[in-house]
């Protein structure tokens, strides 16, 4: 059976699976909706929560940032996996206290304004639509491979899959998908893993293979270190970029995490405020069998695909144009080349592909005494690198259909969360909240999935031209996060002196001064050439775009706070209010309206 009838068997079973899931789990009323009815198990939740979270950035990118930076991108686990711990311990048993089914309708009912709970849905919209385009990317990656289309038909076809699942289930039909989808990805992450590691180090645990020796009895991370010291790259194992920045990207990370509409709408599904924090405390579990295998993923790859270019060794001659095209071990090259997403170029003409770094100017004698004209990779998009990786290291066939089945798996499951976090805040917290209060529960289902279409044709139109790759896209949901609606959410529930005003004041403030820095490096409404400064030269000193969330969080709390102390007191009602969700007094099932 060749590789294109088994990719096509494997997801196609994947999503027999997934949406009869969410046929059966259909919503029928608005609290199944946005909240599956409020009777999700603590570990069930748990584990949707976690292949909410981890989505085309975590399983498709994250591994291939690190693995072509090393230990400066280690920060998006540090950030990621910390801010799960904030949640869990600051926001999560409090939000569902409440017991509203979004977070702009805490913000509207705590701050008493309606302006509040308009400025937390636009704060939201423009979060989860920049999230939305990062998965989007993961989703024509991973459908223009295993199809062996180009990205951009696979953009497409992904984005009617999305849309059809979502809107079937609502958040009850999505929960249960979810944990189908989390079985999924987690066995299409580590049995790659494990055979790799096997492969290189014989250890079949890949984090402790990582720290471990190849088979020539050599640390596998100090011969990935002269490896990639010997073409001219960066050590693999060494900070090399500004220590700010990769602290306020970690923080940035971190407080975003806590701040993502659609991850804490998860946890208003769970009977009882106690089981909100259980519900987060598996999550973390389930995320870490993830996020511990990922360092090895990107290491163990780095250095396949090093051999691979240069099969004689780094002092040798590197690979020929005609193995490329003529050997099995090499086919994934041209699979992959297929999608726009990879790509060689023989520029010398000596039918070699020399793979190094030709900026680095101690190479470039070497390169000129043995008539290298650059860098013969032209393209390696960093986002392939864990679909790819099975087929980089020869595995069977059925390991790679079981990837891209998990891939898709990971991409689709935040997308449909995203699109849920966006449907909710047009139709429940914007229409009905707002603008139109006496609408019926099915008006009400009919503008969520409405806003869903409109949600996925906008993040379409700019994911055609991304950002970043999937990871970077991400960070710069998380920045917009933490910098407009964390900040809100932590003042909300620990801060009584916060009124209408300052809080309105703080979000409006930190957005704007995050979305600006975020246009002015990455270009306005991401349109390419719009940009005044990059990432590599940025505006202020080392901060770099993904990293200023922790800024605008800062600028938030303290507009807020001036602000507040310039206005009118919080009213006494809303002081009780906030002593009443603070202490667990009386933590049962909450109302629902």
């Amino acid at each position: 059976m060749d590789q294109f009838t088994l990719n096509l068997l494997f997801v196609g079973a994947s999503f027999a699976l997934y949406i009869g899931i969410a046929i059966w789990a259909r919503a029928g009323s608005t609290s199944e909706f946005y909240a599956a009815g409020r009777g999700v198990h603590p570990v069930t939740n748990g584990m949707a929560t976690a292949a909410d979270w981890m989505s085309a950035a975590s399983f498709i990118s994250m591994a291939g940032l690190i693995a072509f930076t090393g230990y400066d991108n280690s920060s998006f686990l540090m950030g990621w996996t910390g801010g799960y711990v904030l949640l869990a311990l600051l926001l999560a048993p409090y939000l569902r206290k409440f017991g509203k089914f979004t977070v702009s309708e805490f913000i509207g009912d705590r701050f008493y304004s309606k302006t509040a709970r308009m400025v937390a849905v636009i704060c939201l919209l423009v979060a989860s639509i920049t999230y939305v385009i990062g998965q989007m990317q993961g989703v024509g990656i991973a459908f223009g491979r295993f199809l062996e289309i180009d990205a951009f038909w696979g953009l497409l076809i992904g984005s009617c899959v999305v849309f059809a699942y979502a809107v079937f289930g609502g958040m009850k039909g999505v929960t249960y998908t979810q944990v189908a989808q989390y079985c999924v990805l987690i066995t299409a992450y580590t049995i790659p893993a494990v055979f790799i590691s096997l492969q290189l180090t014989g250890n079949p645990i890949p984090a402790l293979g990582l720290f471990g020796n190849t088979s020539d009895g050599e640390p596998l991370l100090a011969t990935l270190d002269l490896i990639v010291t010997d073409l001219g790259f960066n050590e693999y194992t060494a900070a090399h970029g500004s220590t700010i920045n990769m602290v306020l990207f970690t923080l940035s990370l971190m407080i975003g995490t806590a701040g993502l509409p659609h991850v804490i709408m998860r946890f208003f599904t769970v009977p009882k405020v106690s089981d909100a924090r259980w519900s987060a405390g598996w999550t973390l579990v389930f995320i870490a069998l993830l996020y511990l295998t990922a360092p090895a993923v990107g290491a163990m790859a780095r250095l396949n695909i090093s051999d691979m270019m240069w099969p004689n060794g780094t002092d040798g001659e590197a690979v020929s144009v005609e193995m490329i095209e003529n050997d099995p071990e090499y086919a994934w090259m041209g699979t992959w080349a297929a999608t726009g997403l990879l790509g060689w170029e023989d520029r010398n003409g000596d039918g070699r592909i020399q793979y190094y770094n030709d900026a680095n100017p101690d190479l470039q004698e070497r390169a000129a005494a043995a008539g290298w004209e650059g860098n013969e990779l032209t393209n390696f998009n960093r986002d392939i690198l864990v679909l790819a990786n099975p087929e980089i290291a020869n595995l069977p066939g059925w390991v790679i259909g079981l990837v891209a089945a998990g891939g898709l798996a990971a991409a689709l499951s935040t997308a449909a969360g995203l699109l849920l976090a966006i449907s909710s805040a047009v139709s429940h917290d914007l229409l009905k909240g707002q603008l139109t209060p006496n609408m019926s529960e099915r008006s009400e289902l009919l503008a969520a999935r409405i806003s869903m279409a409109a949600a996925i044709v906008v993040a379409v139109l700019l994911g055609l031209n991304p950002p970043g790759f999937a990871a970077q896209t991400v960070a710069l949901a998380f920045g917009l996060a933490a910098a407009s609606i964390f900040p809100a959410l932590m003042m909300g529930i620990f801060s009584k002196r916060i009124n209408n005003s300052g809080a309105v004041a703080g979000m409006l403030a930190g957005l704007v001064v995050t979305l600006v820095y975020i246009f002015l490096h990455k270009g306005w409404l991401f349109i390419p050439d719009t940009n005044s400064f990059t990432d590599a030269d940025p505006l202020l000193g080392p901060i770099k775009s993904t990293s200023f969330g922790a800024i605008g969080a800062a600028v938030n709390f303290a507009v807020a706070y001036v602000v507040s102390g310039m206005t009118k007191e919080t009213p006494q009602h809303i002081k009780d209010l906030v002593e009443s969700v603070r202490i667990p007094r009386g933590a049962g099932a909450a109302s629902d309206h």
